[in-house]
């Protein structure tokens, strides 16, 4: 079952018609809209292998939402979107209605009509616990066998095969297809359709199937930020993609975030697909001894990670289920703490500015309800991050109660083409994490100390960041970031042998991303496809530029002729300098 939690002003909705022929009839009063305030909305989706088994499991997580934004007014509202998956509405009505009963007792209980089409109208408030998502497993069975409390014994395989309809699977598999209705031509899914940069397939729920010319972009930002990590003294590297429940105890995520992670078991051990970089990263700071000679140690990893979404909430690239961050964890002592986060700071403010994108807001997010450490190092981490904000005379907002479960954070966000704000960047302090796992370093007198640790992203989530830098753009990439360099176009197929000549000399360019278009298709039609892929240069030739000895190159719109050597000397430099629009 999933839920999808809203604290909210209103909500107003009204039924329009029969979604489900099952449906039951409403009364006159039922037809009417409604409109309840000062609620918890509780977007519902009851899935295949719920039963009325699961009532209490929800009533126990709404008393538990309700209670934190102290809300005496719920609404149970179906929502199919949150799922896939969803189970017979026969069962889905019958735990909503049972739902409903129960929660009766405590609260004042609303219910949207199940089966019919709803307009709806709703005004969220903002404050940190205003939405909120939860999942109820259909079966506790299976979670406590990963968690080690059941254990199973192996009977050996099934001596039947299950019956196959390959034909059928493939047309389930199939039916993934982009509603455009309510974008704009900007949007990077959109974009990312026109350039043939990525796809998405439900059976693999918010992860990126990256096309070659997407994989280009993201190599390309990847190699970027090594390059300019290793110039910071940054190291790097990485670690497994599952490990065991142990770990994630230790770091405090099975407790926080135990749900939203994905579990699987291995010689009947619990393990867990790796959440966040951060405790491998432990683990590898604990493999030697280490000096206050070697702080601060800054230490990156591009690692790939894994957290259940809502389908509901899932957009494109912007929330993923998989995502590639670019974690780095610096450790040091709390004399270098200020002048390391100023680096950071300094080091965002770089890549930000090479790609010419502003910062809509920064906020400092404070400590949270549920978290560890002492109050003496929240106010501690609080203040330092606080005064290098007003020390670097940046405007800021406070976040209260947003901070990561392990200390205060330093949050940018950035807009996308529809004016939501997202965050990328992220500087978070966290003395907490070294105590857990019992990091040490030996101090110029020989004895242990603890170093204190900054966790920190520039991209923050790669597949994020090239989201919203496609929009940015509108997918007119620099140079040196697109996936397609230079594309050459024959006027007509008597041009096709020139065309060929210019394209052998360009290749002399190493790593040109360069490709041709030598159709016998009228030139507009071919410019209208090179245009419609942002390729960053259309190399027109034809009978003038073969007689001329030049080329016509196309961008933006504009043409400019060049001789060859020409076009060669500022197109590498471009490349190599990796210059901006």
């Amino acid at each position: 079952m999933k839920l999808l939690f809203l604290h909210c002003d209103y909500i107003k909705f009204k039924p329009l018609k029969k979604a489900l022929k099952s449906a039951g009839e409403l009364s006159e009063n039922e037809k009417k809209e409604q409109e309840v305030k000062e609620c918890l909305v509780v977007l519902t989706a009851v899935e295949k292998g719920d039963s009325v088994k699961n009532v209490k499991d929800l009533i126990e997580n709404v008393k538990d939402v309700a209670g934190q934004v102290k809300a005496k007014n719920i609404v149970l509202y179906p929502y199919a979107h949150l799922s896939s998956n969803l189970a017979n509405p026969e069962i889905a009505l019958h735990v909503l209605e049972e739902s409903g009963k129960q929660l009766k007792k405590d609260f004042e209980v609303y219910r949207a009509p199940f089966g019919y089409y709803k307009e709806f109208e709703l005004k969220v408030k903002g404050h940190p616990l205003s939405e909120l998502s939860r999942e109820i497993p259909a079966s506790k069975i299976a979670k406590s066998i990963l968690s080690g409390e059941i254990k199973i014994e192996s009977k050996g395989k099934e001596s039947v095969d299950e019956k196959i309809d390959i034909k059928q699977l493939l047309n389930e598999i199939s039916k993934s297809r982009l509603d455009t209705s309510k974008l704009r031509d900007n949007d990077h899914r959109i974009l990312g359709q026109q350039m043939d940069l990525f796809s998405f397939n439900e059976v693999a729920p918010g992860m990126v199937f990256w096309h070659n010319n997407g994989l280009v972009i993201k190599d390309e930002l990847i190699k970027f930020w090594k390059e300019v990590h290793k110039k910071q003294g940054y190291k790097e590297i990485s670690t497994p993609q599952v490990m065991d429940k142990r770990l994630w105890q230790i770091s405090g995520h099975w407790d926080k975030y135990g749900e939203s992670n994905f579990l699987t078991s291995y010689n009947n051990r619990p393990f867990i697909v790796k959440p966040m970089n951060c405790p491998g990263g432990m683990l590898v700071y604990r493999n030697g001894t280490k000096s206050y000679k070697d702080l601060p140690l800054r230490v990156g990893e591009l690692g790939i990670v894994h957290r259940q979404e809502l389908s509901g909430v899932l957009a494109g690239l912007f929330r993923v289920v998989q995502f590639t961050q670019d974690d780095a964890h610096i450790f040091c002592t709390e004399e270098q703490l200020e002048e390391e986060v100023i680096a950071i700071i300094d080091l965002i403010d770089f890549f930000y500015k090479k790609f010419k994108i502003d910062f809509d807001h920064i906020e400092l997010s404070t400590r949270p309800e549920k978290r560890i450490g002492s109050d003496k190092d929240w106010d501690k981490a609080e203040k330092l991050l606080e005064s290098v904000l007003k020390k670097k005379k940046m405007k800021y907002k406070i976040n209260k109660g947003d901070g990561a479960f392990y200390g205060p954070k330093i949050d940018f966000h950035v807009k996308d083409s529809l004016g939501r704000t997202w965050q990328l960047s992220t500087i978070q302090l966290d003395f907490s994490m070294p105590e857990r796992f019992e990091l040490e370093y030996i101090d110029k007198d020989n004895t242990r100390k603890r170093p204190v640790m900054l966790h920190r992203v520039i991209y923050g989530a790669l597949e994020r960041f090239i989201g919203v830098y496609l929009e940015h753009t509108n997918g007119r990439l620099p140079t040196w970031l697109a996936p397609i360099q230079v594309r050459v176009l024959s006027f007509t197929n008597r041009s096709d042998k020139y065309a060929r000549q210019v394209i052998k000399k360009l290749s002399e360019i190493e790593g040109l991303r360069i490709d041709s278009d030598l159709r016998d298709v009228p030139i507009p039609g071919k410019v209208k496809d090179a245009e419609l892929m942002r390729i960053s240069y259309i190399v027109v030739v034809g009978d003038k530029e073969e007689k001329e000895k030049t080329i016509a190159v196309r961008r933006g719109g504009k043409i400019k002729a060049f001789k060859i050597d020409g076009f060669v000397k500022q197109i590498k430099e471009e490349i190599d300098k990796r210059q901006s629009l």
